[in-house]
């Protein structure tokens, strides 16, 4: 499987970077600039960039360009855009981020590089759709698509937005689904396809039940905090004695009853106003109230240590430095490498009929392949 990268900032290199962990060769063109990521760098980033000897390897970038190659075209020009046309017309798939009409002033659309390759797959993801000259930024499509409403903390307050990329990560996922789909259409006809995506239907079509809830009882969901509006408990964060911080997601009665004998309150599960979970939602603030009381006079790692046993969902509040380190978490790191200490992986199921790559080249430096590594793709 050969790809080629066209497509910049999260969304599509997340894409690249599924297939290169499922061994695909991934030859990532950039233009001479490079991809923007490659400069978006915290402030604690200066002595990690020194020590790896790389400044074009920021850790956003890193996030989505472990396995690939790094090739400079510069598509604005004839001798770019007929490196280009040679390249595409022994690929499988392109990767592209274009706004709606750049694709076809730079000769690098669906229809240009497809005459020459009639099995090609070209994956187009934009803002708004491809009638839409729009840009598209995860910030704005969160504001828009009514995700950071329903961030706040509550009612009336500030809305937030989600601390990683979420639309982006959702609108990879649609591409990844639909090029995957294309593939298999590919070998019962023998012939390519255009799959578009754009970031709002992705953040729309993730709505779910918060969305569903509007089209049913046509009021608008409100913010609840980490609360879930048909589940209680759920989501709420709550401190326990020793400052552990934690959530429940009691999903059922029989879960909710385990609850109550683990915290020393058998009688809440019998009490008409929390019994069932229709009730518990109708009396959200009672019961939180007296589940923030009493599980601040417990130990939280005493109370999740019971409550695991008696398979009642419960977790602890984590940083991501904390989440990486459990043990579950190490199939999800890749080995370090190219000054890197470890990546992560976007490849999260496992398959009897193959493996994900046990480990990947780093993210590749602006530029690091003259030419491609895999003479079959000259």
């Amino acid at each position: 499987m050969r790809i080629l990268e066209l497509a910049s900032v999260l969304a599509g290199p997340q894409v690249g970077q599924f297939f290169a962990e499922l061994g695909a060769e991934v030859l990532k063109i950039e233009s001479p600039a490079g991809d923007v990521t490659r400069t978006w760098k915290t402030a604690a980033e200066t002595a990690a960039s020194s020590e790896a000897g790389d400044a074009s390897v920021s850790a956003y970038f890193a996030a989505s360009n472990w396995g690939k190659q790094s090739l400079i075209l510069d598509l604005t020009t004839a001798p770019g855009q007929a490196e280009l046309h040679r390249l595409a017309a022994s690929a499988d798939i392109i990767l592209a981020s274009y706004k709606p009409g750049d694709a076809e002033k730079l000769r690098a659309d669906y229809a240009t590089l497809s005459k020459a390759n009639p099995r090609l797959i070209y994956g187009h993801l934009t803002g708004y759709g491809p009638d839409a000259p729009r840009a598209g930024y995860d910030a704005v499509l969160q504001a828009e698509a009514g995700f950071m409403h329903l961030n706040a903390a509550g009612p009336g307050q500030s809305p937030q937005k989600m601390p990683v990329a979420m639309v982006d990560l959702l609108a990879a996922h649609q591409l990844k689904e639909g090029l995957l789909t294309a593939l298999y259409q590919r070998e019962k006809t023998g012939r390519g396809a255009l799959v578009q995506v754009s970031l709002l239907d992705s953040a729309l079509a993730s709505l779910a039940n918060q969305a569903a809830t509007y089209l049913v009882t046509g009021r608008d969901p409100q913010p609840l905090g980490s609360g879930h509006p048909s589940i209680v408990p759920y989501g709420t964060v709550y401190t326990a004695a020793n400052g552990r911080q934690l959530v429940l997601a009691v999903g059922s009665d029989g879960q909710f009853r385990h609850l109550c004998l683990v915290l020393e309150r058998p009688d809440w599960a019998s009490n008409g106003r929390f019994a069932t979970n229709a009730a518990r939602v109708t009396h959200r603030a009672e019961l939180e109230a007296l589940l923030t009381e009493r599980i601040a006079e417990v130990n939280g790692d005493e109370l999740l240590a019971e409550l695991e046993r008696r398979a009642v969902p419960a977790g602890a509040v984590r940083s991501v430095g904390e989440a990486l380190a459990q043990p579950s978490a190490q199939a999800m790191l890749l080995p370090g490498a190219g000054g890197l200490r470890a990546g992560l992986r976007t490849v999260a199921f496992y398959s009897t009929g193959w493996a994900a790559a046990a480990q990947l080249v780093a993210p590749p430096t602006l530029g690091a392949h003259a030419k491609p590594v895999d003479s079959e793709l000259e």
